[in-house]
């Protein structure tokens, strides 16, 4: 990477510091802009849209602020908030750093659900004053993608403003990547000829993404669950659990009484799961049950490469898209956001995420095969099935307000 100094030349003379790199060029001016959606023609259309007209959807709203929800932009609009302390693979890089991919999220919120979203990247790591600030947000939004925040924090952040917010809130590094491994799971399992209830599962991560696959599969009815973190199998017989692990350890190992290290637990293991980084040695993958499912999700690196992986697996699923089988969050987030707006839906339950999950496992169908255990993200059939599935769920859990 060239050093400031090397790049002055370049900005002087009026180019980007990378111009020339077809991933820099695609970013020069950031990747959105806002877009006014009637026109201003002329006097009268500005004295509508402005002052004076303004004025009087102003007052109703006033005298009934429910009346944003058809003369504002508010209940298609989602905030997507990070703190950079957990962005990508990359760590924590910072808020400024972090925006790139804010801006790409949102621009996926309008490609693939029609959603409008604002990237809001904060200057603090405080759970108090991140929590305080998206609440004074709330009443620009229709709903909060929190996005890239590091745990423990995030399930904190998380919880505590689903109490005091009346909006969906969504941890996407939690939630839609529990949706979609759900969802292939489903169809790898189906393949493999597995019930959900004799499956034995090992979730690599204890981080936000494995805490929340790990709850996913037991409200689908896979409940034989180790997740591993550093020092092994996450289990109360530990000392040094957080109190989110604690809870981990209750509802996964406890029930079985798993205890031990990663080996352990893969020997005769049905599925991998890996939410971690790290590498997975050959000589652990090849204990696992015969025709076992490996779902390898780090990015850029899998824990377990696919070539190795195929020699043991029946099923292999990563998180990159020059693999077969890509867990994407694209296929979840903006359809479950869609739906949830669609009926002005006060949370996201887990109802409306096992519906999501099951919408993206019934859309391959016929197609069903090794290779394709889950739809890809340009399937213009995804977007729909979820929103859809979403909104009823939200409907029959009671958190529907249309």
């Amino acid at each position: 990477m060239p050093k400031m100094s090397e790049l002055e030349p370049a900005v002087q003379s009026g180019g980007h510091p990378f111009a020339g790199d077809p991933v820099f060029d695609l970013h020069v001016g950031g990747k959105m802009a806002i877009e006014s959606s009637v026109e201003l023609a002329g006097a009268d259309e500005l004295s509508l849209a402005y002052t004076p007209g303004v004025a009087r959807v102003c007052t109703a709203i006033a005298e009934n602020p429910e009346l944003t929800q058809h003369y504002t932009w508010v209940p298609n609009t989602v905030a997507v908030v990070t703190d950079g302390t957990a962005v990508l693979g990359l760590g924590d890089i910072g808020p400024a750093a972090a925006m790139p991919v804010m801006e790409g999220k949102a621009i996926l919120f309008k490609q693939f659900g029609g959603v409008d979203a604002i990237p809001i990247c904060l200057d603090t790591t405080d759970t108090e004053e991140i929590i305080e600030t998206v609440v004074r947000l709330a009443p620009s939004f229709g709903g909060i993608n929190l996005e890239d925040i590091s745990a423990p924090r995030c399930f904190e952040i998380e919880d505590r403003l689903k109490e005091r917010l009346d909006i969906p809130i969504f941890h996407d590094d939690q939630h839609g990547t529990a949706v979609v491994a759900l969802a292939a799971l489903k169809n790898a399992l189906k393949l493999t000829g597995r019930e959900p209830g004799e499956t034995r599962v090992v979730i690599s991560g204890a981080g936000a993404a494995g805490v929340a696959i790990a709850k996913i599969l037991i409200g689908a009815g896979i409940t034989d669950i180790a997740v591993i973190d550093r020092r092994g199998i996450v289990s109360s017989d530990r000392s040094d659990l957080t109190p989110v692990k604690r809870q981990l350890a209750e509802i996964t190992a406890d029930r079985n009484s798993r205890t031990g290290s990663l080996a352990d637990a893969m020997k005769g293991a049905d599925v991998y799961l890996g939410v971690s980084g790290g590498t997975v040695p050959e000589e652990v993958v090849a204990t696992m049950a015969p025709d076992a499912i490996i779902f390898a999700m780090a990015n850029p690196t899998p824990e377990v490469h696919p070539d190795v992986a195929h020699k043991y697996a029946r099923v292999v699923a990563t998180g990159r898209s020059d693999f077969p089988n890509q867990i994407n969050n694209v296929l979840a987030f903006p359809g479950i956001f869609r739906g949830a707006f669609d009926v002005r839906a006060t949370a996201i339950t887990e109802g409306m995420k096992l519906a999501a999950a099951d919408a993206l496992a019934e859309l391959v169908g016929d197609a069903l095969a090794e290779d394709m255990v889950i739809p890809g993200p340009f399937d213009p059939r995804v977007g729909p099935a979820v929103s859809a599935a979403v909104a009823e769920a939200a409907r029959r859990d009671g958190v529907a307000r249309a």
